[in-house]
């Protein structure tokens, strides 16, 4: 199985502007994740997309393999599905530019999903811990018994009524895509899920695209903010 990440990057964040070319251990964020995504041995190439010239000289300077993608795209998985255009493979893999923590094992546990033929689009969850159930910003799912998302959401699901302490599960954006599953997303609209929750995952599950899902122990932390920032810069310290 042929398998490439595409890390969709653009600078113009709004809460951590230029947070792309912001630092961690001297090298921009950016970088840190490229490197941490080339670290797998089961990939057969990896490519930043990106829309800044900003961007694309950082990654010539570093040595970083990238493509300029159009400025039109509303989303990261819009920009996976132009690579998809011009690279062939089997799987894509969706890795976001903020994602540091990013690691091997996760790129693997990914792969083993997609090793299902009839899995069109695979991500990972991982147990949550106390802090994200009730938060917003950590999106949990629930899965059938196949494994396969029911739903995504940012409340808690599910719900305990009766205290029956269910096991609580935390998405990580990292997905797998078939190329037919990539065509068919850029040709559908925002759904009515997706824009209430903000989680355009939601689109293939309202459009009866299944999204299988994969387990793994390793957390990851999205730098959003200054302070996701300055977490991420300490956990990478410890490792």
């Amino acid at each position: 199985m042929k398998a490439i990440a595409v890390i969709p990057a653009r600078l113009a964040s709004t809460r951590l502007p230029r947070k792309m070319l912001r630092e961690i251990g001297g090298k921009p964020l950016i970088g840190v994740v490229y490197e941490a995504v080339r670290s797998s041995p089961l990939l057969a190439d990896v490519v930043i997309a990106t829309d800044s010239d900003e961007i694309m000289s950082a990654c010539r300077k570093h040595g970083w393999k990238a493509q300029m993608t159009a400025a039109t795209h509303r989303s990261g998985t819009e920009r996976v599905h132009e690579i998809s255009c011009r690279e062939s493979a089997d799987v894509y893999i969706n890795v976001q530019g903020d994602e540091p923590m990013v690691r091997a094992e996760q790129i693997a546990s990914l792969l083993r999903v997609m090793e299902n033929p009839v899995a069109q689009v695979g991500t990972l969850m991982t147990p949550a811990a106390a802090v994200d159930i009730p938060n917003p910003n950590a999106v949990k799912v629930v899965m059938d018994l196949t494994g396969r998302a029911l739903y995504f959401s940012r409340s808690t699901i599910p719900f305990d009524r009766d205290k029956t302490n269910p096991r609580y599960f935390k998405h990580l954006g990292l997905y797998a895509y078939r190329k037919p599953a990539l065509d068919r997303f850029v040709t559908l609209p925002e759904s009515s899920l997706e824009k209430s929750e903000r989680l355009e995952q939601l689109r293939f599950l309202e459009n009866g695209i299944p999204i299988f899902c994969g387990e793994t122990p390793h957390d990851s932390v999205g730098v959003d903010t200054e302070e996701d920032l300055q977490r991420a810069i300490e956990i990478l310290k410890r490792r």
